[in-house]
């Protein structure tokens, strides 16, 4: 009899995170797996969606994107990344930043290549990778600092090598790398002919002084980077699936070949309101910033007090704690008892690397929420202090 499932599929799993969101949902528990926020996105980006559906916006657009949505990416990206575009020929507008990657990494990778990703990873890039029929070499990130090996990363570019998967500020670690580390990372890219596929969705939330940089805008790398990005996330919009990808004229022509016959296009009227997101008063970054600070701040000392080892981040909002003093098995085990007595859901932190025993004694939460849902996350965890078994 046939086997009707593919052999590539099988190469993954389900994802960890939405597993757990579900696992959440049944014991009616606090979600600080998912990241996602719970409090309204800005209304006058609401507004502009609206008015684009009363305004009949509400066919097919050009498939890789609006040109007014086209022309707010590279405004954009020029006055904050300080790269300037062309919206005509470099802007692919996709259905949210995973489609982006996906998109952009069946656009420029072959079977047998090698894709370089850093781990702990978000989920999507081990399954990307595999996707495109390569082959994903990990380089590990090493707390408390999230540093990597420069040497080991040096030695894993090689002729094979077609791209490099970097995601700053970094889902799970909030690591911002460095502009020295970019630069060496550039620096290998330059020497290998490799390409950087760099996803900055995080790029406006920042603590501590932290510096956003996109290595398109290092010396030589403008024309070697395909940078992903979105709304979900600054715009607190996840739900409206509108990303882009922006690079160099001959990707980008390859990259909506891909994006056609993925998804054809994004909600026309969303992208008309994504333009007008994009163009949002610039004082709404501080305040983003600042705003997730608080909750970071206030999730970190929580935890802290609930007895949780926490790498404090400089970007994201999410954070990856240590959890082997607690005593259980795994960080599996931690998870499904953190949800299913204390009614708080957080992330395995085997999920986030290739050999599950590396993220074993880790597990990572999430606060972009009201800090009325913080607060009450706390008041949970501050039970669940008084009764982790011994196991």
């Amino acid at each position: 009899m046939k086997t009707f499932s593919s052999e590539r599929a099988s190469k993954f799993t389900e994802s960890v995170i939405r597993e757990m969101t579900r696992i959440c949902l049944k014991h009616q528990g606090v979600n600080l797996a998912q990241g996602f926020p719970d409090f309204p996105a800005p209304l006058e980006v609401k507004e502009a969606a609206i008015e684009a559906i009363r305004a009949d916006f509400n066919q097919y657009a050009i498939t890789w994107g609006t040109i007014n949505l086209r022309q707010a990416i590279a405004e954009k990206f020029a006055w904050h990344n300080g790269v300037t575009i062309d919206p005509e020929r470099e802007v692919t507008v996709c259905c949210g930043s995973t489609e982006a990657m996906i998109s952009s990494l069946m656009a420029i990778v072959n079977p047998g290549e090698e894709v370089v990703v850093f781990e702990p990873f978000y989920e999507n890039y081990g399954p990307d990778t595999i996707l495109c029929e390569a082959r994903p070499r990990f380089i590990t990130l090493h707390e408390p600092d999230w540093h990597f090996d420069e040497k080991e990363l040096s030695q894993t570019f090689n002729n094979k090598t077609k791209a490099i998967i970097i995601n700053t500020p970094n889902n799970p670690t909030g690591k911002v790398f460095s502009r020295e580390e970019l630069q060496f990372i550039a620096d290998l890219c330059l020497k290998w002919d490799v390409l950087a596929v760099t996803d900055e969705i995080y790029e406006h939330i920042l603590y501590d002084g932290a510096k956003h940089i996109s290595i398109a805008s290092l010396s030589g790398m403008r024309d070697q980077t395909v940078t992903i990005n979105s709304i979900s996330k600054t715009y607190s919009l996840t739900g409206w699936r509108v990303g882009w990808a922006i690079a160099p004229a001959h990707l980008t022509a390859s990259i909506r070949r891909v994006h056609d016959f993925l998804t054809v296009g994004a909600p026309h009227p969303l992208q008309e309101a994504a333009a007008a997101a994009l163009r949002i008063d610039r004082s709404y970054y501080q305040t983003l910033a600042r705003d997730y600070q608080e909750r970071r701040d206030f999730l970190d000392r929580v935890l802290e007090e609930a007895g949780f080892k926490v790498y404090l981040p400089n970007g994201a909002y999410y954070i990856m704690t240590d959890v082997r003093h607690f005593g259980f098995s795994d960080d599996v085990a931690f998870a499904r008892y953190l949800v299913e007595k204390a009614r708080v859901a957080t992330v395995p932190g085997s999920s986030f690397y290739s050999h599950p025993s590396l993220g074993a004694t880790k597990v990572r939460f999430c606060f972009p929420k009201k800090m009325e849902t913080l607060a009450g996350a706390a008041e949970k965890l501050r039970k669940f202090k008084a009764y982790p078994p011994l196991i």
